[in-house]
């Protein structure tokens, strides 16, 4: 993944460039920057192709160079190297070593490719294929077999999970039987919460891949001021609408609460699973799927039915 790339020592001019390329063009597997490193190899600036061309031959680089260039060591991230590239508009990426010693640079068809590879993994993880993507995956001759064994493991854990669901509304049979209305409301409850927790789990994986060492307190502020604004706007709405087609404050009063609280929890949820799974060294993207719609589904129901038990005491 490290290509050879044209350097320099800081002391050399334009001119001095320019008959590197020259006589080494040949030896590069990418020529879209020269880079400047002092007598022990370490990286201390940049200067561009273009530049070079465009500057008088005795000018010395370290006076039109770069400094403290953007840079990676051997075991970042690809995903980092793939945002650096994007976020600051440049087409290699250097990789130096723990002292900060040159090795080479990350090429922009590299670059490439592993933007292509993460975008096809992090789509086959949220859909619920868990095992490593190959070219297995991104043809329509994939076997059956191959198909059905990555995707059936988590899919059976969902149904354990819809075991659970199930077990949670039987629990709260007789609150049904005496309130049926609520149960006209579970399906868009659950939709609401597993899409704004699905939002959240996407911006955290996110997060992680390209800053691992983000700051959590202010993302956690952040995530909860948005999920009230959700579950306000949302809450308020579905309250609106249960109290005009079924002309009962109460229903209102539960589905709006419920709905609320059910975001609150979803977006908690779904910011701190992946945490979870990154702290322990698994891939948080594992999170993002039928595991985590499993878990919002359930805390979802359970809060539904345990805010219709409450509000339906208080009229007794």
């Amino acid at each position: 993944m490290v290509a050879s790339v044209p350097r320099v020592q800081i002391g050399a001019t334009i001119g001095d460039i320019e008959k590197e390329l020259l006589h080494k063009a040949k030896i590069y597997a990418t020529l879209d920057y020269i880079y400047v490193t002092d007598r022990n190899d370490v990286l201390r600036g940049v200067i561009s192709i273009r530049q070079v061309f465009d500057l008088p031959k005795d000018v010395k680089v370290e006076e039109v160079m770069r400094k403290d260039p953007i840079h990676v060591h051997p075991h970042t991230h690809q995903e980092r190297i793939v945002y650096l590239a994007i976020s600051h508009g440049i087409k290699a990426v250097p990789v130096v070593d723990k002292d900060e010693r040159l090795l080479g640079a990350v090429p922009y068809d590299v670059i490439l490719q592993i933007f292509n590879n993460e975008v096809h993994e992090d789509v086959f993880k949220f859909g619920g294929i868990f095992h490593k993507v190959g070219s297995e995956y991104t043809t329509i001759r994939s076997s059956a077999w191959m198909m059905i064994k990555s995707r059936v493991p988590w899919l059976i854990v969902g149904v354990f999970g819809g075991i659970v669901a199930a077990s949670i509304v039987r629990g709260f049979e007789s609150v049904l039987s005496k309130y049926l209305v609520i149960a006209s409301f579970i399906p868009v409850l659950v939709y609401l919460s597993d899409a704004v927790g699905t939002q959240s789990e996407t911006l955290v994986v996110r997060s992680i891949a390209l800053d691992p060492k983000f700051p959590l307190g202010p993302y956690l502020i952040r995530e909860v001021k948005v999920a009230s604004v959700l579950g306000i706007t949302c809450g308020a709405l579905l309250s609106a609408v249960s109290f005009i087609g079924w002309r009962d404050p109460m229903l209102g009063l539960i589905v709006g609460s419920s709905m609320f609280l059910s975001i609150q929890v979803a977006v908690l949820t779904s910011t701190f699973l992946p945490l979870f799974f990154n702290k322990i060294n698994l891939d948080p993207a594992v999170a993002a799927g039928p595991f985590a719609t499993m878990i919002s589904d359930i805390l979802t129901l359970a809060v539904y039915f345990n805010v219709a038990v409450l509000f339906l005491s208080l009229i007794k």
